[in-house]
């Protein structure tokens, strides 16, 4: 038995708590892992109230993210004692995921956690600041520089935007942040940020296209601020979209993408390639100001996971959530 928050679905409706788990419940795979941290996402507090049919199977652990030592394997590639970090592969929607002391997962879905970084480090960057490295590769990779112009991060408070301002600013980009939250001003521009626009400016339907203002741009929204951006992004620009808090529609028009070369890349996290993942992490271990991601994280416990998944839904949580899996 091990301790979890456990998600059941039956004729008495919808329920996550935290309680004792049958090991049994564990699906199958070749590695077992001991889990230290895990974190919550927004598809996390999607999983914890029900709010969103992520949860494909019942019950459930949800959890798209664990740091942790294995403790079994017969998977050549892991032995125990091995320190390794999961994100994504359909962990906590299909199957069981991190939010627990335990978890059981097919070994080539987990990567070796970075060596300068302990569990809690890798948790307080999570899927999170992990989406936003690859964001910020899809930028470099376009072949955009800081000379460029400035970069545009939605979503600037969540997980997502405040590691992404943290990466490109060490990188040297000039970044402007969009947010809902005018009084984390002084917050944002401590991790990077130049300049701070409000939310409104960009969430409105708005013009098909726009006067050009961004070389880049990494949205967390989707729906009319995603639209806007990519109508005010410069020529030959591109825009990494890895997110929808606002929504899953894209009520935008051919015209940046004909008029002005813009380049749209989607950015995938849960099933990326182990190469993409390892360069993402790599990067993320030289390029993320360790001070900088400490002051953007707040720890919590398995119980406390409950409320704080709505409390992230709600756009009440700053920056990175991450949870000690044995308190």
């Amino acid at each position: 038995m091990f301790k979890g928050i456990l998600i059941t679905k039956d004729e008495a409706g919808y329920k996550a708590q935290v309680q004792q788990i049958d090991e049994a419940t564990l699906p199958e795979g070749d590695v077992t892992v001991r889990v230290e941290w895990s974190t919550l996402n927004y598809k996390d507090g999607l999983a914890i109230t029900g709010k969103s049919p992520v949860v494909r199977r019942f019950p459930m652990v949800p959890g798209i993210d664990f740091a942790g030592t294995v403790s079994e394997s017969s998977n050549p590639a892991w032995k125990p004692g091995d320190k390794v970090v999961l994100n994504g592969w359909g962990v906590g929607e299909t199957h069981c995921g991190g939010l627990a002391e335990m978890a059981r997962v097919k070994g080539e879905w987990l990567v070796p956690l970075p060596k300068n970084f302990s569990a809690r480090q890798a948790m307080a960057i999570g899927t999170a600041g992990y989406t936003a490295m690859l964001c910020v590769l899809a930028l470099e990779k376009h072949g955009i520089k800081p000379a460029d112009g400035e970069i545009l991060v939605t979503g600037a408070n969540g997980g997502v935007g405040s590691v992404a301002i943290a990466l490109l600013a060490k990188l040297g980009y000039k970044i402007v942040a969009s947010t809902g939250r005018t009084s984390e001003v002084e917050h944002l521009k401590a991790l990077g940020a130049s300049d701070i626009i409000d939310r409104a400016e960009l969430s409105a339907p708005g013009k098909p296209i726009g006067k050009e203002r961004w070389a880049g741009v990494v949205d967390t929204v989707g729906s009319h601020t995603l639209a806007n951006a990519c109508a005010t992004t410069k020529y030959r620009g591109a825009v990494a979209a890895c997110g929808l808090a606002g929504g899953m529609d894209f009520p935008a028009t051919v015209a940046p993408f004909i008029l002005r070369g813009v380049t749209l890349y989607g950015i995938d996290s849960v099933m990326a390639p182990l190469a993409v993942r390892q360069e993402a992490w790599e990067r993320l271990s030289r390029d993320l100001d360790p001070a900088k991601l400490e002051s953007i994280t707040r720890e919590i416990g398995l119980e406390d996971a409950l409320t704080v998944g709505a409390e992230l839904l709600e756009g009440k949580v700053r920056g990175r959530v991450v949870v000690n899996a044995n308190r």
